[in-house]
This record gives structure tokens, sequence and C-alpha cells, in this order.
């Protein structure tokens, strides 16, 4: 009897370890938007997660001149497609000056890197045409 008792503590072990991994597994296969903004010769890396919701996710300031709204759409493991929108600060109103979608399928690269999805971009907007630099990569995998 008490080989049987060892026998289903280890099976309740197991179980427990088993469900953890499930629940774990999505984080580890989260599908991630990483952005590098370039403005006035500071680059920021901004990291945006796939959201159910499109509406909630705010903008991101850069330097007070730019806003810069990157927007995943979809579950940890598959995209619906992806918003970029940038806006240009004038007189303290937001003036959108790029909005960019991206749609599925995406070719991802056989050895498993990140996927390139913007190239780099470069936008001027304002009177002093003031110069914006951005890239975008999707991830996939351990985040």
């Amino acid at each position: 009897m008490a080989g049987m008792q060892g026998f289903r503590s280890w099976r309740g072990v197991s179980v427990l370890v088993g469900l953890l991994g499930l629940c774990l597994a999505p984080a580890w296969a989260q599908v991630q938007l990483r952005c590098d903004v370039t403005y006035a010769g500071a680059t920021r890396t901004l990291v945006a997660r796939p959201v159910a919701d499109p509406y909630g996710v705010a903008a991101e300031d850069i330097r007070g001149r730019f806003r810069f709204k990157a927007v995943v759409v979809g579950t940890p493991d598959r995209v619906e497609h992806i918003n970029l929108y940038i806006y240009q600060s004038n007189a303290g109103q937001m003036l959108l000056v790029q909005q960019a979608k991206y749609l599925p399928p995406f070719a991802w690269p056989a050895h498993g890197g990140p996927l390139p999805l913007t190239g780099e971009q470069h936008l001027y907007a304002g009177p002093m045409e003031r110069e914006l630099i951005y890239q975008c990569h999707l991830h996939r995998g351990l985040s």
C-alpha cells in the first residue's frame, strides 16, 4: 500500500507540472512587434504585444514632437493584423502623418529569426520638416 501512495503522489506532481507547462506555453510562443524609433539622435525600442481591443493601446510620446502607436491585434500565437500610426505634435494637437497596415500571412525567415516588417522608414513632418526614423521587426518565440 505504501508503494501505491508514492505512485499517487508522483502522478499528482506530474499532472501539476504538465498543467503549469500548459499555462506557461503561451508566454513561450508570444509574438511581439519591436520597433526601433529614432528622433534627434536618440533611439528607443518600443514593444507591442497582441491585444484583443485595439482601442486601448496608447501612443508613445517621442520627445514631445511625435507619437508612435503600434497595434498588434490577435492572440499570443496568432496575429490578425498590425497597424502603425505616427502622429506629429502640432500646436498641442496630434496630426496623423502616417498609417500603415500589415496583414498575414507573414513570411517568417527559415532561420527562425525576427521578420523585418517595415524596413527603415523616414518621415518628415511639421514646418521644420522634423525627421523620425523607425523600423519594426516581428518576433516570435521566447519573450
